[in-house]
């Protein structure tokens, strides 16, 4: 088995090796076409500060309460917060292409000639897009922005235009960035940093393989790398796409390119990565179905003002910054409605994002099955 997958995977860092990818033993089995199949059980990413309720209610309370279920993160600043500074860098460059007389305007158009968004990859190319779920995107951490920009002069100016410093040591770029913690009302400083990824590969030399920004080139940097947030943010991007409808259609089906080459190179790494990507889709889907239950069940107890009295609804809004502000603004009865409409939705859309994440899973074992079909290698995940 280790010739042909990695047993032991990287979780969180390159060579932690925490990731147990062995198959159920007592599950493995050879079938009469000498197929040996091998089993896998479904998992959900470890978060030791996190636990799932076996109880209905309270499973419907903690989604209420904004943890329903938490994301692996690689940073400790919220996305919504990182985000807001890399609008700042990328609207700055806007602002030159705008101004004719401006040093760096030819640059500017330059860099912005496939639109500002395609100046961005990896999680913030993710969250801009909205390839994902607001759930997702507010609660997703990270530390960098990564840019995408042949025009580096261009992108520097923009970066010490809007506040950054330049460390001559690593040639990236860093900012102090202040944020409120929702949970307790600490304000915590962080340092942000920002890197130029093309500037970073050039300086290989020559024969670097360049990859974009566009959803294939990101999925093709998360399956290599394969760790509990690569594998994560794969997962909320496809349990919003289906490839049959919404804006990013093309480009989810542009993704499978990612995949089939992925399984080409028959790496150990990947293999392993992808049995892992089914693995915490199909636990998810189990953890999406209960929380779609509970929602049905509960969905109207947001208008019981015994379980939940006004003071409580300040607890619920605290985790979006719209919902605080739609608090103050509209009071308590209006904000009961939009809440009870929120879980209306959600309602509806847990059994889609169910069946998007079950025909992924079925995408990924046809296609990693039919690529080791000639060792009479069979991959499942457990009912």
């Amino acid at each position: 088995m280790s010739t042909i997958w990695d047993i032991k995977a990287d979780a969180v860092q390159k060579e932690d090796k925490l990731r147990d990818v062995s198959p159920l033993r007592d599950k493995t089995k050879v079938d009469e076409n000498g197929f040996t199949h091998y089993v896998f059980s479904k998992l959900m990413f470890n978060n030791p500060w996190y636990n799932i309720p076996d109880n209905e209610l309270e499973l419907f309370k903690k989604f209420l309460d904004g943890g329903s279920r938490e994301y692996p993160s690689d940073g400790r600043i919220p996305c919504d917060i990182v985000v807001t500074e890399a609008r700042k860098v990328l609207n700055h460059i806007v602002s030159c292409s705008e101004d004719s007389s401006n040093l760096y305007c030819d640059n500017a158009k330059l860099a912005l000639k496939d639109g500002k968004k395609a100046m961005l990859r990896g999680t913030l190319k993710l969250y801009l897009g909205k390839y994902t779920t607001r759930d997702w995107r507010r609660k997703r951490f990270t530390d960098d922005i990564d840019f995408w920009c042949f025009q580096i002069s261009v992108l520097d100016h923009a970066l010490k235009e809007c506040g950054w410093i330049k460390i001559k040591e690593t040639g990236e770029w860093e900012k102090k960035v202040d944020w409120v913690n929702p949970d307790t009302g600490e304000v915590r400083h962080e340092a942000l940093c920002a890197a130029n990824n093309l500037n970073q590969l050039l300086d290989f030399g020559a024969g670097s393989y360049l990859e974009g920004t566009n959803l294939k080139e990101i999925f093709n940097k998360k399956l290599k790398r394969g760790h509990d947030v690569d594998l994560s943010d794969i997962i909320n991007v496809a349990l919003f796409n289906d490839g049959l409808e919404g804006p990013n259609k093309d480009e989810w089906n542009d993704v499978c390119e990612s995949f089939e080459a992925a399984t080409n190179t028959r790496n150990k790494r990947i293999t392993s990565n992808l049995i892992s990507l089914c693995r915490y889709s199909l636990g998810i889907v189990d953890h999406l179905e209960r929380v779609s239950i509970a929602l049905d069940k509960y969905y109207d107890k947001i208008f019981n003002k015994k379980e939940y009295p006004d003071e409580a609804l300040k607890r619920i809004c605290r985790a979006s910054i719209h919902w605080m502000e739609y608090l103050e603004k509209e009071g308590p009865d209006a904000t009961r409605n939009m809440i009870h409409e929120f879980l209306l939705k959600q309602k509806n859309e847990k059994p889609i994002q169910v069946k998007n994440l079950r025909l992924f899973v079925k995408k990924i074992l046809k296609l990693l099955n039919f690529k080791y079909e000639y060792l009479k290698i069979i991959f499942e995940i457990e009912n």
